[in-house]
């Protein structure tokens, strides 16, 4: 079964990290679906019925962005809100359509690991800002996996640290 990624970023042609990763992943067409949400919606504007579709048909699922302001993308955050509807995804007599389906986040963060620490500079985890995704899948019945980070995308990382985070990335998905 293949895996459906859905990268939602705002400047993919000027990303290095994300940009790369969807690259690497494109080699294995018969593995990945690579569903780029900014280019599918230039005005924020959500095809619900089609996405849920989409999601319907795969089993295993990485929402892929850059972690800006402690926080994800505009987009993810307004796809959350529509494309997670009552009925459809939880709620009383919900069909739950996304009930066992495995659920990933791969995020690129421009600072460094050292800072995202309980001691470090900003004092929480990347899993710890990242919580309400995991506790909005586990709510619509889906099974959160760990995820998979880049960091210090800002410090000018070198072609050698980004070649190796993609094969970490394909070797992080092929687990899940």
């Amino acid at each position: 079964m293949k895996t459906l990624i859905i990268c939602i970023h705002p400047d993919l042609k000027n990303s290095l990290i994300n940009k790369h990763w969807l690259q690497e992943l494109s080699k294995y067409p018969d593995k990945y679906i690579i569903h780029d949400l900014y280019a599918c919606c230039p005005n924020m504007n959500i095809d619900i019925l089609q996405e849920q579709h989409l999601l319907e048909q795969y089993d295993k699922i990485v929402f892929q962005f850059p972690f800006y302001w402690f926080n994800c993308p505009p987009l993810l955050k307004k796809w959350l809100d529509e494309v997670l509807t009552h009925g459809w995804a939880y709620g009383r007599d919900s069909e739950y359509k996304l009930k066992d389906k495995v659920i990933a986040l791969a995020v690129t963060a421009g600072i460094r690991e050292e800072d995202y620490q309980s001691t470090g500079k900003y004092q929480y985890t990347l899993q710890q800002l990242t919580a309400s995704f995991e506790v909005t899948f586990k709510y619509v019945k889906a099974l959160y996996k760990p995820l998979f980070a880049f960091y210090g995308a800002e410090y000018s990382p070198s072609d050698l640290e980004i070649e190796n985070s993609a094969s970490e990335y394909i070797s992080f998905i092929d687990k899940l």
